[in-house]
């Protein structure tokens, strides 16, 4: 394999410039050329592609979001899309490539592959940290750490007025930044789609903090709460308990940006380096990941259609140090 190209797809996450780094430089220490695809699979059609050099990958892996950028490709979902990225890249002699994204960028990846046999290795970069077959995600330690600065200065005017704070986080469908930010943020009750919450639950909770003099309340609610978001949970518990001074926060993007942290830096260069040398090694079609802090790698099949289980013990953690 001569050349190969790398792409971010899907939403961003802190992190991916470290991946794109460290695939970039790995490329390069192998004698590979390597180019970088703009706006991802959007790219790959518009023949957005341009050859990288080392110090093109300079002084980014500090930088929050990707300087490849990343963009929604509706064209890339029909076959004549698909054909016109595989010309693109043929005219170029890409044989390789590597892709930091979600379940999406690794659902277009695999039919990509299956129509024009490019090889593909994946690296999982999403906050929300919702794929089978890595511990974390790149990404997903920044956004809780984001969250919970939130979550910090929140609970500061919470205490300060005697409130309860709703606190809504991302999460679609998944509670793992919901639950982290919930332990390390010390609220009284976390709500994630893994987890089935009612209406009366919520009531029960703020109830017996009531009873035991506790003056404010942080519930945490994950974008993706079968009940519902955090705006409606909040007005249905005002309702029930209309005494009490009630207040919704939604995070919302704010949790995608900013530096990424130490942890997600190490992370997103060890899975770029994984990458590379998964397609030298003549891997396809598969996700490059860390168990137990080891690289392994999981079928595309495998990382988007098995679910990621939500540790129930994390859920019993909340309820007991809520006291």
């Amino acid at each position: 394999m001569k050349k190969i190209a790398v792409l971010t797809s899907g939403g961003d996450a802190p992190g991916m410039n470290a991946a794109i780094r460290a695939s970039v430089r790995a490329a390069l220490y192998n004698h590979v050329e390597v180019y970088g695809i703009i706006r991802g699979y959007k790219g790959m059609i518009d023949g957005d592609i341009k050859k990288l050099e080392s110090r093109d990958v300079s002084n980014i892996i500090q930088r929050g979001g990707t300087v490849l950028k990343s963009a929604r490709s509706e064209e890339f979902r029909t076959k004549r899309g698909r054909e016109k990225a595989y010309k693109n890249l043929t005219e170029l002699g890409i044989e390789g490539l590597v892709a930091i994204g979600g379940n999406g960028t690794f659902t277009g990846a695999e039919i990509f592959m299956k129509e024009f046999g490019i090889p593909t290795i994946g690296v999982p970069g999403t906050i929300d940290n919702d794929l089978y077959g890595t511990d974390y995600t790149i990404g997903f330690d920044t956004a809780v750490n984001t969250a919970l600065d939130a979550i910090d200065k929140i609970r500061d005017t919470a205490d300060s007025h005697d409130r309860v704070f709703f606190v809504e986080v991302m999460g679609r469908d998944s509670g793992y930044i919901a639950i982290q930010t919930g332990i390390g943020g010390g609220a009284e009750m976390v709500m994630v789609p893994e987890n089935p919450d009612s209406i009366e639950g919520v009531i029960d909770t703020l109830s017996a903090g009531r009873d035991r003099k506790k003056s404010s309340s942080l519930i945490i609610v994950a974008e993706g709460e079968d009940l519902g978001d955090a705006h409606y949970i909040s007005v249905k518990a005002k309702e029930m308990l209309p005494n009490m001074d009630i207040r919704m926060t939604t995070l919302g993007h704010v949790q995608r940006g900013g530096a990424p942290t130490a942890i997600d830096r190490i992370l997103g260069s060890r899975l770029g380096l994984a990458a590379v040398e998964g397609l030298l090694e003549g891997k396809k079609n598969v996700m490059a990941g860390v168990i137990n802090d080891q690289v392994v790698y999981t079928s595309f099949h495998d990382s988007i259609n098995k679910k990621k289980p939500l540790n129930k013990d994390l859920i019993k953690m909340v309820n007991i140090l809520s006291i």
